[in-house]
């Protein structure tokens, strides 16, 4: 039935394909989705943007641009302004408000930059025209081409987003939209600009099908003797190794840990020096929705000054 779709001469390299594909699986229309990539441009500052993300500074330049005054008043007076809402969620799904807030203060500044971007535009350019990445941006552009209309915050053409195609308050892609996009107000869709609801419900149950361990700690400072020697870089940031073991390779925590508690250790270039950290689960999660680990301890830190400045230096 789809085998002729696309004879057409291509706008995109690989068009043909793709929605011989979502036609495929959907049943879709094939005039219908290429018309949508036959309007979807190319953008090199896309691709520009892809080549300089901001994981590529060191901690010591990374960590001010989002552990600013402004951002964290901001993100207190955001808490406060949804705290019945945040405090809900949170206790639904087991993940602390503040680490809901921080996600989406570091992602958007509190929905004040969700991205300017036409989402087409941005996977399109990324699926077809940026071999580095290309397979993974394709299935996210397949899977955005596939959501039903009430996972969608509107038209699909004129969905706006980051160079990376993320949309909404959290900066979700299409795949987590559909795996892990709640419609928490029950309005029939999942809408992550317009309804609080739906975003904080989204990034906690995000956290929490991710494994977010409730009441685990995410990290804490680890001293080197003159025995520790630099911990390599590993594959992704789950723990693993007891306490102890890192211990017993020259790494002291600076507070009370349970010593037989599975860790990793990271080291980042601080603006002191090198700073070693005993990361656990619960930064492991936070690393599924952006694999930097300095994205996990700024949102981490975030979190920490947003809740002392709610709740106090001493709230448990």
């Amino acid at each position: 039935m789809f085998a002729a779709v696309a004879a057409q001469a291509e706008t995109h390299p690989g068009q043909a394909a793709l929605v011989r594909e979502v036609a495929r699986d959907t049943g879709k229309s094939p005039a219908a989705l290429n018309k949508l990539l036959d309007g979807a441009k190319k953008q090199q500052s896309i691709i520009d943007a892809m080549n300089r993300p901001a994981e590529g500074k060191q901690w010591k330049d990374y960590r001010p641009i989002f552990l600013t005054e402004e951002r964290i008043a901001a993100g207190a007076e955001f808490y406060r302004t949804h705290r019945q809402l945040l405090d809900t969620i949170g206790r639904k799904y087991g993940v602390p408000p503040e680490y809901i807030v921080a996600i989406v203060g570091v992602e958007t500044f509190y929905g004040r930059n969700t991205g300017k971007y036409k989402v087409l535009d941005a996977l399109t350019t990324l699926a077809f025209y940026y071999p580095k990445r290309a397979p993974f941006f394709r299935g996210e552009l397949k899977t955005l081409l596939e959501l039903p209309s009430n996972h969608l915050g509107g038209p699909l053409d004129t969905l706006t987003g980051s160079y990376a195609g993320a949309q909404g308050w959290g900066q979700f892609m299409p795949t987590s939209i559909r795996e892990w996009g709640v419609d928490y107000d029950g309005d029939g869709r999942i809408d992550m600009k317009g309804s609080m609801g739906d975003i904080f419900a989204s990034v906690a149950n995000y956290f929490a099908q991710h494994g977010w361990e409730t009441g685990g700690p995410v990290v804490a400072r680890a001293q080197p003797d003159r025995r520790a020697r630099a911990p390599d870089l590993p594959k992704n940031w789950k723990p693993v190794a007891p306490v102890e073991a890192f211990v017993a390779d020259g790494f002291a925590p600076v507070q009370h840990l349970d010593p037989g508690r599975d860790a990793q250790l990271v080291r980042l270039d601080g603006p002191a020096g090198d700073e070693y950290w005993f990361t656990f689960q619960n930064f492991y999660v936070i690393t599924t929705y952006n694999r930097s680990p300095m994205y996990a301890l700024a949102v981490d830190q975030l979190a920490q000054e947003i809740r002392a400045r709610v709740k106090g230096p001493n709230a448990r």
